[in-house]
């Protein structure tokens, strides 16, 4: 049915902590600068807020490289050699 087959379970399980998080580091963005254009005291607490989430984002999509290539080393990746690489493996044993 996919074209792709589907991502390893740790992957995914990080992909979607990491799309939430960006989501809602976006939002607190949203807030803060509505805060700060209506010129409201929750500005000043919405911008920490986010410069806090933002670092947690760039975490969240770290770690979701980190992960992939750590599922990649311990359990490889299915790799058939091309048909280049056939052809010149053959061409060698004549």
């Amino acid at each position: 049915m996919y074209a792709k087959p589907r991502l390893p379970d740790p992957v995914r399980r990080a992909a979607v902590r990491a799309v939430i998080i960006v989501a809602l580091t976006l939002m607190q963005l949203t807030v803060a600068v509505l805060c700060s254009l209506a010129e409201v005291w929750f500005a000043f607490p919405a911008l920490l807020s986010t410069v806090a989430s933002t670092v947690l984002a760039t975490w969240a999509v770290l770690d979701v490289w980190v992960t992939r290539q750590v599922w990649i080393q311990r359990h490889g990746v299915v790799s058939t050699p091309s048909s280049a690489a056939r052809r010149r493996a053959r061409a060698g044993r004549h």
